[in-house]
């Protein structure tokens, strides 16, 4: 079995299962009762940096999650490549990822789908060291328990592209579909603010990002975007905080943002 190892364990989040079991139980405790119940979530756009900075923003949109325990059954997830220059979208190649958690199945019926995309490869090495993916499976472990995933690194490619992969595996309630992106970097704390509030109104508007200076993720939130719009989804915003919030220093910050995508008139559950 193709396994990919746990790449940032010990580094982004603890690499010991019982420490990172209470440090996200911990998360969600604080995120409880923060937002309404909004129904169901088709969507998740969620931060992707260690949890001492982004974790409690990321578990603003993971908490709600447990009610849809047994109900979801497969999660796509995207997020950008940041250490391969990357042409489309790559699958991992693997059959399951490890977490201090336990390993979590890929689902190669799914990814098989995918590999019919002209914009989807097979590129291990685009995932071997990637954290934005990684860092998102403890919190849905925590809260799912039992899923499948399809990981996507995302690279140079058009919006189209990622809606195009997200298209062909919407399914129902038993999938959820996820961005991983933290939003602006290294700008001093007002002028983060200022710049995070106006990308997530546009977020809200459902309107494409310019540029990857308001998100890393761009790419693939302008394609989550996009396929918001032709499905009549709702983007809500969880929680908006920088690392100057979470951990003290505001001489340069980096921006973190929770955004759940609902249909509308979906509140049952």
């Amino acid at each position: 079995m193709d396994v990919r190892a746990a790449a940032v364990a010990g580094i982004f989040y603890p690499g010991e299962s019982s420490e990172l079991s209470r440090s996200i139980q911990a998360l969600f405790a604080d995120a409880t009762g923060a937002n309404p119940w909004l129904g169901p979530p088709k969507a998740l756009i969620v931060p992707h940096a260690g949890y001492i900075y982004s974790g409690p923003i990321a578990a603003s949109a993971y908490a709600p999650l447990a009610r849809l325990r047994g109900i979801i059954e497969r999660v796509v997830l995207l997020g950008p490549a940041h250490h391969l220059a990357l042409t489309g979208l790559a699958l991992p190649g693997a059959s399951a990822f490890d977490t201090p958690l336990g390993r979590v199945r890929v689902d190669a019926e799914a990814a098989g789908l995918l590999r019919s995309l002209a914009g989807v490869s097979v590129n291990p090495a685009a995932h071997v060291r990637e954290h934005a993916i990684e860092v998102q499976l403890p919190f849905l472990q925590q809260v799912l328990g039992t899923f499948r995933i399809i990981p996507l690194a995302v690279g140079h490619a058009t919006a189209e592209a990622v809606a195009e992969a997200i298209e062909a595996l919407w399914g129902g309630l038993e999938t959820l579909i996820i961005v991983s992106s933290d939003l602006s970097h290294y700008l001093p704390y007002e002028r983060a603010q200022a710049m995070d509030r106006r990308t997530c109104a546009s977020i809200s508007d459902l309107e494409p990002l310019a540029s990857h200076e308001q998100a890393c993720g761009a790419t693939a939130v302008n394609g989550l975007l996009l396929a918001a719009r032709r499905h009549g989804l709702r983007p809500h915003l969880m929680d908006l905080r920088n690392s100057g919030d979470t951990a003290g220093d505001r001489s340069h910050v980096v921006g973190y943002a929770a955004f759940a995508f609902t249909q509308e008139g979906a509140r049952a559950h």
